[in-house]
């Protein structure tokens, strides 16, 4: 399992999320305290949003806290809005490629979890991919081909029905190519550079963790797969099948639509 942290606010240091709180997400890379696997250190990446509409990106496969360029950029690069990641690979091979955040026009998308048995699904995923969004894949991960299908079922429009139908595409293939022994476990953030979107979903009951804060010291509001100074009262974890719209505002939450049997178990 991997781990994640996404931030919304006034415009700050990188390192103010990925590496100065105590628990910082470098620190998760190495102890992480709510994984099945303690040590994520098999790639990590950035995207960040400045004056333009398309993100930043830098990933490299080095293990987050062996990678002196990253503390460097953390502690020089400043963004109102940015999505950070640290990758324990569970599937597709460890490559740039295959590190999080992916992204494809303005949009930026991490996840934590695996699609199980991918192998047996991932063809008739592919079928379903638009062409124009399939141009976008360069790995071969499980969350790539998902967020690529997001996009193909108009995550640009309307996020919340391009997720339901995703999910439920999703469970449907599934149920008719495997036998339903591996289980499918998303946590996902993903943002189009002014909002963050967060979902936490799993066919067993067992979603991987997040966490949302709204009283960051600096005034921002953030996402993290474990808090990240600790456990203490300004961090509330997600509720499983909602998906939370995090803006300036603050945070707002509305049920997941799944169009099959396992929304109605």
């Amino acid at each position: 399992m991997c781990r994640l942290a996404a931030y919304l606010g006034t415009e700050i240091p990188l390192e103010n999320i990925i590496a100065k709180p105590k628990h910082s997400l470098l620190v998760q890379s190495l102890d992480a305290q709510e994984a099945k696997l303690r040590v994520n250190g098999d790639g990590f990446g950035i995207a960040w949003y400045g004056h333009q509409t398309e993100p930043g990106l830098f990933k490299d496969v080095l293990p987050a806290w062996a990678d002196t360029n990253l503390q460097s950029i953390c502690r020089l690069v400043q963004a109102r809005l940015f999505l950070a990641h640290v990758r324990a690979a569970t599937t597709g091979a460890t490559s740039r490629d295959n590190c999080h955040p992916f992204s494809c026009g303005r949009w930026s998308f991490m996840h934590n979890g695996n699609i199980g048995d991918f192998t047996r699904i991932r063809r008739e995923m592919e079928m379903l991919i638009d062409e124009d969004y399939y141009a976008c894949r360069k790995g071969t991960t499980d969350s790539e081909l998902f967020f690529l299908l997001l996009m193909t079922n108009g995550l640009n429009t309307d996020p919340q029905a391009a997720l339901d139908k995703t999910l439920s595409q999703v469970l449907d293939i599934a149920a008719r190519r495997t036998t339903g022994e591996k289980p499918i476990r998303l946590t996902c953030v993903f943002t189009e550079g002014e909002k963050l979107y967060a979902f936490r979903f799993a066919d067993d009951g067992q979603a991987p963790t997040l966490y949302l804060s709204e009283c960051l010291d600096h005034g921002g509001r953030a996402f993290a797969s474990e808090p990240l100074e600790g456990a203490c009262a300004r961090w509330r974890a997600v509720e499983p099948d909602k998906l939370y719209v995090l803006s300036c505002d603050g945070a707002s939450t509305r049920p997941l639509r799944l169009e099959n049997a396992f929304a109605e178990a």
